[in-house]
This record gives structure tokens, C-alpha cells and sequence, in this order.
């Protein structure tokens, strides 16, 4: 009789270490799935960065991507690799998985001793307490926690896919704004020389006061226009520089592309339908929204389970004395459900729950019309911008032949040449914007197509160059 309590103590210890045993923290596990939707998004994978030695890996790595002009995929792994900010957010795995540990172990006994003092007796009183309710739900409270690491891992995607687009769409448009500078200075060169000619002219008696004036007013502006130009370049580089998380000579040394890509073949018609259907599978924030449904369902089950008895406490007492024998018993704690039978806690989780079933069904509606609106955008910025490269630039090329031919049969003036070269100009940088906006839909599309599109900015295909346009013909 003496070695029973040690037994049973021993035997709740062994139980304990048994079943905690079972569950162990695993964050490379718990990064996989976000891993697999970072190849979706962003074709790069991703790496969390949790040491000096892998810090300095992906040091080197930055440093060799930054040592050439940095294109479309290269920007998407400088992101993952440079954005503390991401990093910072991979941490809410390392965060949800240690909780899913924390729910799914067993909890431990609890170990009581009194000492009672009374003339000449000692008595001592031993309590070794454990929370059967708790051991029973061990298996539900195993699904909450894993159903929380789901959820955290697919808001960690849905986070992926934001800064994947903002990399996306901050790239196009510090691409485009270095191509519109470009042809800025193109139009200050011809504007330039228009201005010259015209001064001398002017002096030399064969150009009125009111061309000069005109012909000096779109220098001014190409100058105005130029600054603007330096302007949105540098604002756009900013951009980029902190989607990317770049710092310090990093951040400086950055370099781009020439040019955006070429505008690609019409992209195929949205799926309808099942198709349509399927394609929506892979968002991500309706599959979030889906795993928040079964975590509030699990935690219902759980606060029925429950409702009646939140507690019950097995316990193994010991006492001892020097003057009286040494008693030995069993004890169990329930909780009465006098004052709270539970009623509220349960009808929390059954709201709690029926409210992520209708905000799952309402994101489902939201998705489909993000999408179709996604594609119709994209549809459009794509016939646009290919009547500018395939319409208006060439024929503006055609004109300018025609008008050189002219100016050599001496049927036209300089200054009517310089005019329609600002002109061609002009139209370039239009269909760069043109271009741009194309390139911005289509990022969109992408986000779309996997979870909810962000508030990218919105461009409308103008140019930069357009008060400079509008002067390049001047009245004579």
C-alpha cells in the first residue's frame, strides 16, 4: 500500500511524457504549404532567414541579383530575400506552430504539499491534481490548434501576394517612368534647337516676334516637362526600393531594364462556369476563409462539448503524521454550473462560426466579380496599347518620312520638321504609358486570380509628355 501514490505519480508522468511526446514544434513543416504558394505567386521561393550564417547567405545572394540590371523575376527574389517586413511576418508561423504544440500537449499534473503543525504532531499533506476535461478534449483542442496554423499560414500567403504586386506594379512603373525620361530629353534637344534656330532667325530679321515667343514658350515647357520626368522617376525608384526592402548602397546602386516587355499575344478569355469555378480555387483568401469556417465549427464543438462541465479535477491525496496512521484517497473537483450553464460561451462559438460561414460566401461573390472585372481591364489596357505600337507609332514613323521628303523638296520649313519630330515623340511616350497600363492590368489579373486585388494605382494612358505634345505645333 505504501508504493501506491509514487505508482500513480509515476504512471500520470509517463502518460504526460507520452502523449506530449506526440506533438513537437516543426517550423520548417509549417513553412512548406507557404513555400508551394510562394512558387504560385511569385515563382521564387521563399526563405526565412533565423540565423547569422543564412543571413549572410542571402547577403550574397541580394548582392549578386543587384549586380545587374534587375528584371521581373529577379525583383520578386530580392523581395523575398531584403523585406524585413516579410521576414517579420514569417515569424507568425514559428508563433502559430508553437501554439498548435502548446494546445495539443496533455496538461501537467499539479503537485500540492501542506505542512500542519499541532503541539507535538507534524502532518504533512500531499495532493497530486490533474484536469481530466482537458486529457478527454486533448483530440479537439489538437484540430484548433492545427486548424490556427492553417489559418496563420494562409494569411501569411494572402501577405506574399500583396507584396508580390506591389513589387510588380512598382517595377512596371520605374521601367516605364525611365523609358518617358528618355524621350523627355529627346523633346528638350529638339525643343533646344527649335529655340536656337528661332533666336537667330529673329535676329537675323526673317521670323516674326510671335513664332520666336512660341518657339521659346515649348522650350520652357520641355524644360518643365524634363523636370517632371526626374521627378516621377525618382518617386517611382522609391517605390520599388521599398517593395523590394532595399537600404544604404543597395538601395542606390539600383539599376533597371532599358524597356518594358514586349506586349504579348491577347491573353485567352476568362473561364466561365466549372472552369470559372476551378480557377477560384486557388485564391487564396477563399481558401483562408475556409479554414476559418472549420476552425470556428471545431471551436463550437468544443464549447458544446463543454458547455455543462468546464472542469474536472482528478486528485490523489496523501496525508501523513508522526502520532496518526497514513491515510490515502482519491478526490475529483467538478464544477457545479449553478450560475453559468454555459448558455453564452456556447452561443459565442455558434455565432462566431455562422459569421465566417457568410463572410466566406460573400468573399466568394467579391472574387468573382474582382475577377471578371480583372480581365475585362486587362482586355482593354491590351487593345489600347497595342493601337498604340501597332497604329499610331507607325504611322506617326510614316509621317515624319513623308515630311522629311518634303522638307528636302523644300515644300515645308524647319521648323514644321522639328514640329512633327516632337510630335513622333510624343507618341512614343504614349505608347509607353499605353504600355504601362497593360503591364499593371495584368498584375492585377494575377492577384485576381489568387486573392484579393489590392489598391494598385490605377493609370490611365496619357503621357507624361502631354503639355509638351501640346505645344509641339505651334501657329505660324
Amino acid at each position: 500500500m505504501k508504493q501506491r501514490f509514487p505508482s500513480i505519480a509515476l504512471l500520470f508522468s509517463a502518460m504526460a511524457a507520452l502523449l506530449g511526446g506526440c506533438a513537437s514544434l516543426q517550423p520548417d513543416a509549417a513553412l512548406a504549404p507557404v513555400q508551394t504558394h510562394s512558387q504560385l505567386i511569385s515563382g521564387q521561393p521563399l526563405r526565412w532567414i533565423r540565423s547569422e550564417q543564412e543571413q549572410q547567405a542571402a547577403n550574397a545572394e541580394l548582392q549578386q541579383r543587384l549586380g545587374a540590371p534587375l528584371d521581373l523575376a529577379a525583383a520578386q527574389a530580392v523581395a523575398l530575400l531584403a523585406h524585413h517586413g516579410l521576414q517579420a511576418e514569417l515569424h507568425e508561423l514559428g508563433i502559430a506552430d508553437a501554439e498548435r504544440v502548446q494546445l495539443a500537449r496533455p496538461p501537467s499534473p499539479s503537485l500540492g504539499v501542506t505542512r500542519l503543525s499541532r503541539a507535538t504532531e507534524t502532518e504533512w499533506e500531499l495532493g497530486l491534481h490533474l484536469n481530466l476535461l482537458a486529457w478527454f478534449q486533448g483530440e479537439q483542442r489538437e484540430r484548433i490548434g492545427n486548424a490556427r496554423l492553417a489559418q496563420a499560414q494562409q494569411q501569411l500567403a494572402l501577405r506574399l501576394l500583396s507584396l508580390s504586386s506591389r513589387v510588380r506594379v512598382a517595377w512596371v512603373e520605374a521601367v516605364a517612368a525611365q523609358q518617358q525620361l528618355h524621350y523627355a530629353e529627346q523633346v528638350l534637344h529638339a525643343a533646344e534647337a527649335s529655340a536656337e534656330l528661332a533666336r537667330r532667325l529673329r535676329e537675323a530679321g526673317n521670323f516674326s516676334a510671335l513664332r520666336e515667343a512660341r518657339e521659346q514658350s515649348f522650350h520652357a515647357e520641355a524644360e518643365l516637362g524634363l523636370l517632371r520626368a526626374r521627378e516621377q522617376l525618382q518617386s517611382r525608384r522609391e517605390a520599388l526600393v521599398r517593395a523590394l526592402g532595399l537600404s544604404g548602397p543597395a538601395a542606390q546602386n539600383l539599376t533597371l531594364p532599358a524597356r518594358l516587355p514586349d506586349l504579348p499575344e491577347l491573353p485567352a478569355a476568362l473561364p466561365s462556369g466549372a472552369d470559372e469555378q476551378q480557377a477560384l480555387a486557388q485564391r487564396i483568401d477563399l481558401q483562408a476563409a475556409r479554414r476559418l469556417v472549420e476552425l470556428r465549427a471545431a471551436e463550437a464543438g468544443l464549447g458544446r462539448a463543454s458547455r455543462w462541465v468546464d472542469m474536472l479535477d482528478l486528485g490523489l491525496q496523501r496525508n501523513s503524521s508522526n502520532e496518526q496512521p497514513t491515510q490515502r484517497g482519491i478526490g475529483l473537483d467538478l464544477t457545479l454550473p449553478l450560475f453559468d450553464n454555459g448558455e453564452a460561451r456556447l452561443a459565442r462559438a455558434e455565432h462566431l462560426h455562422l459569421q465566417a460561414v457568410q463572410r466566406a460566401a460573400q468573399q466568394a461573390v467579391t472574387a468573382r466579380s474582382e475577377l471578371r472585372e480583372a480581365q475585362s481591364r486587362l482586355q482593354s489596357r491590351h487593345q489600347m496599347a497595342k493601337i498604340h505600337l501597332q497604329q499610331l507609332v507607325p504611322l506617326r514613323q510614316r509621317i515624319a518620312a513623308e515630311n522629311l521628303l518634303r522638307y528636302n523638296g523644300m515644300l515645308i520649313g524647319v521648323f514644321e520638321l522639328l514640329a512633327d519630330a516632337r510630335a513622333q515623340v510624343a507618341a512614343v511616350s504614349a505608347s509607353i504609358a499605353a504600355l504601362r497600363d497593360f503591364w499593371i492590368a495584368d498584375a492585377q489579373l494575377q492577384q485576381a486570380l489568387l486573392g484579393p486585388v489590392d489598391a494598385i494605382a490605377e493609370t490611365t494612358a496619357t503621357t507624361d509628355m502631354s503639355p509638351a505634345a501640346e505645344a509641339g505645333s505651334p501657329g505660324h
